[in-house]
C-alpha cells in the first residue's frame, strides 16, 4: 500500500514499512475525528427524526458520507422538496470536491485504479485539509490518504450510528445545538490553512459577506460568500504578487 507518487521520490527515500503511512494518516486524522463527534450524532438523530428507518439512516451515512449534504437532504425531504431541488442543492454544496480532486490530481492520477477509487470516495473536506497541511508532499502516499480517509469514515459512521440510537432515547437532540459542531469543525479545517495574507483576507471577506447576506435573508448566502471569497483571495494574491 505504501508507494511514492513518483519514481524520483522513491529513488531518494528509503523503503518504508507498507503500513507506516497508513497509521500516520490515522494518527493525523484523530483531532478532526474528535471535533466531528457532535456532528455525526446530530446527522444520525436527524435522519431518524425525519422519518427514515434505522436501515435507511445507516445507509445514508455509509453511502452518501457527506455531513452537510446529509443534513440538507433531510431538511429538504421534511419540507417536501422535489428530487430535482435536492439534487441541485447537494451539487452546489459539494461542488468544492471538484477543486479538491484537481488539486490532488498531481499525486493521485499516477496511482492504480485500486488506489484511486477508495481515495476518491474517502475524499472529504477533512482529508483535503490534512493533505494541504503536509509540507512534504512526498509523504502523501496511498497508504497515508487511505488510512486517514478510512479512519474518518469509520468514525463518522460510528457516531452517526450512535445518534441513530440516541434519537429514540433522547428526544429532540437538536435543542442541544449540536449543529454548532459544524462551525467548529470547519474552523479546525480552515485555520491551519491560513498561511498567506491573501488567504486570510479571503476568509475574512467570506465571513463578512455571509453575515451580511444572511442578515438580509439572501438565499444561498453561504455559497455566494464562499465563491466570492475565493475570487477575492485570488485578486489579492495577484495584487501582492504572492508566490504559489
Amino acid at each position: 500500500m505504501e508507494k511514492s507518487f513518483s519514481d524520483s521520490n522513491a529513488d531518494i527515500q528509503p523503503m518504508a514499512s507498507p503500513w507506516k503511512g497508513f497509521w500516520s494518516g490515522v494518527y493525523n486524522m484523530l483531532p478532526l475525528c474528535l471535533s466531528v463527534i457532535p456532528w455525526g450524532i446530530l446527522a444520525g438523530s436527524v435522519a431518524v427524526q425525519s422519518g427514515l428507518t434505522i436501515g435507511q439512516s445507516i445507509g445514508m451515512s455509509a453511502i452518501l458520507f457527506a455531513g452537510a449534504a446529509q443534513l440538507v437532504i433531510l431538511g429538504l425531504l421534511a419540507s417536501g422538496a422535489s428530487v430535482f431541488t435536492i439534487i441541485i442543492s447537494v451539487f452546489f454544496i459539494t461542488v468544492q470536491h471538484f477543486l479538491y480532486g484537481l488539486t490532488l490530481r498531481e499525486y493521485v492520477s499516477v496511482l492504480k485504479v485500486r488506489y484511486r477509487l477508495p481515495i476518491g470516495f474517502l475524499l472529504t473536506d477533512e482529508l483535503f485539509a490534512l493533505s494541504c497541511a503536509k509540507e512534504k508532499k512526498q509523504t502523501l502516499t496511498p497508504g497515508y490518504l487511505i488510512g486517514a480517509g478510512l479512519y474518518f469514515y469509520i468514525c463518522w459512521n460510528f457516531f452517526s450510528l450512535l445518534g441513530i440510537f440516541m434519537a429514540s432515547s433522547i428526544p429532540d437532540l437538536a435543542k442541544y445545538h449540536l449543529d454548532f459542531s459544524i462551525v467548529a469543525t470547519f474552523i479546525t479545517i480552515v485555520v491551519p490553512m491560513i498561511k498567506k495574507l491573501s488567504v486570510l483576507l479571503g476568509v475574512c471577506f467570506s465571513l463578512a459577506l455571509s453575515m451580511l447576506l444572511s442578515y438580509f435573508h439572501v438565499e444561498g448566502a453561504v455559497i455566494i460568500a464562499g465563491v466570492s471569497g475565493m475570487f477575492f483571495s485570488v485578486f489579492i494574491a495577484r495584487l501582492a504578487k504572492e508566490s504559489t
